[in-house]
């Protein structure tokens, strides 16, 4: 009898797992469900949901290193984690239409005048771009659809019965019952509100997470060039101090570099993009300031309302104490309301008393980049909604009361596009069908 795995999202995870069970010719039927389109559909400003998720229609840096992204070494270890991402690097270059474009950078040794006021984390990181990200994964889905899997589009999951082993999508429109001998549940960050759903239903044991959250910073690339000349992909952080609280820049964007519109649950948020075309140069760094705050008792439910309560007019907010916010590649506006430092006073009390991190932050950064000065701007909010984390077998990532049930990537706290990829990955080598 054929099999039947069925996948719940089109994201980076779920994409890898699909290609890996082709390539170790899996005879039985494959089939995803996504809420978004596929990528000859999906417009660049659709960027949560659709093929290759938020991950693979965003910026492009794929991070090369076991430290990055959590939730990987600890089910396999760091040589099969190396392993993992090395193929997740390989596909992309696989469906690339230059893979003699995609560079690595392999930073070495943190500078000196960084020291004296944050740590860096210097690591190898792929740039693949976020203008050939489109054209790989037309040429990926090419691939999966011309190998059987099967695709619903624009589709989403009301109910998924554990026991029946079936998932069901319903609208005023359509009903589909799909049963499943295996399911990989890889949901992204558009789908966590429906994970904490399962877990509640199926009393399914978790992992409580923390908050991250924070704000897009964007400034003239000058101010950063000596930093930028070590490391592309810089991460600048600050350690747990006794209130629970860590800080780190993150998906730092150059030459290329724009602001994007997130948008979850309906709330706007924002991230950054980095396109490889010299045409599209700007002379602009991105990148978000992170706050990771620990002890909050319902992590999900708190940032949901600190963005909700940012949002204003259905958007996001940019204060600036000198500057105007940016375009998007497409020399639009970015979705935002400008607003004055007294209203910035205002969302700072948003954030409970947590902004006075992100104020030091980058107060200290202009003490290390004297010429920033008041040349820049930050976008708020930026979030990275974490799911409660279901416990796993870590020999295949099932849950441990339904073993035929895989959680991957943000469904499982991974962050970034190379764990995410990778853990797909490692749970189709470990499906025994």
């Amino acid at each position: 009898m054929s099999k039947n795995v069925v996948m719940i999202g089109a994201g980076v995870a779920n994409v890898n797992a699909a290609t890996k069970l082709i390539d170790n010719n899996f005879k039985g039927k494959i089939t995803i469900i996504d809420m978004g389109k596929n990528p000859y559909e999906r417009k660049y400003s659709e960027v949560m949901e659709g093929f290759l998720g938020a991950g693979g229609w965003s910026d492009g840096k794929l991070t090369y290193h076991t430290s990055i992204g959590g939730q990987l070494t600890k089910y396999c270890g760091d040589e099969k984690a190396m392993e993992l991402m090395d193929q997740v690097i390989n596909n992309f270059k696989r469906f690339h239409p230059k893979p003699e474009a995609v560079q690595c950078s392999n930073p070495i040794e943190e500078p000196d005048f960084i020291k004296p006021y944050f740590g860096l984390r210097l690591f190898p990181v792929w740039h693949v771009g976020t203008d050939y990200l489109h054209e790989i994964g037309k040429n990926w889905y090419d691939f999966l659809v011309n190998n059987g899997v099967k695709f619903h589009w624009e589709t989403k999951v009301n109910e998924i019965d554990f026991d029946l082993k079936t998932i069901k999508s319903e609208d005023e429109k359509s009903q589909l019952i799909l049963p499943y001998d295996k399911l990989i549940f890889g949901v992204g960050k558009s789908g966590i509100d429906f994970g904490k759903q399962l877990a509640e239903k199926y009393e399914l044991p978790t992992e409580p997470k923390s908050v991250q959250i924070g704000v897009r910073f964007e400034a003239p690339q000058k101010h950063f060039q000596k930093l930028i000349d070590v490391s592309y992909d810089f991460k600048l952080y600050r350690k747990f101090d006794d209130k629970g609280v860590s800080l780190r820049s993150f998906c730092t964007n150059n030459n290329a570099a724009y602001v994007a519109v997130e948008e979850t649950y309906g709330d706007h948020s924002y991230n950054g993009h980095a396109k490889k075309d010299e045409a599209f140069r700007n002379d602009m760094t991105n990148f978000g300031i992170l706050m990771e705050i620990k002890g909050i008792e319902k992590p999900f439910d708190w940032s949901r309302n600190v963005v909700q309560t940012t949002n204003r007019d259905g958007t996001g907010l940019y204060y600036s104490p000198s500057r105007k916010p940016s375009t998007t590649s497409e020399n639009i506006d970015v979705s935002t309301v400008q607003i004055t430092s007294e209203e910035l006073f205002i969302v700072r009390k948003q954030f409970e008393g947590y902004f006075t991190y992100i104020d030091d932050f980058i107060n200290d950064m202009k003490k290390v980049f004297p010429t920033l000065k008041n040349d820049w701007g930050i976008y708020i909010p930026e979030v990275k909604y974490l799911s409660p984390e279901p416990l796993v077998n870590y020999n295949n990532l099932s849950l441990t009361k339904y073993e035929n049930v895989h959680f991957v990537g943000d469904a499982l706290s991974a962050r970034g596009i190379t764990v995410s990829g990778a853990q797909g990955i490692y749970v189709a080598e470990n499906l025994n069908i």
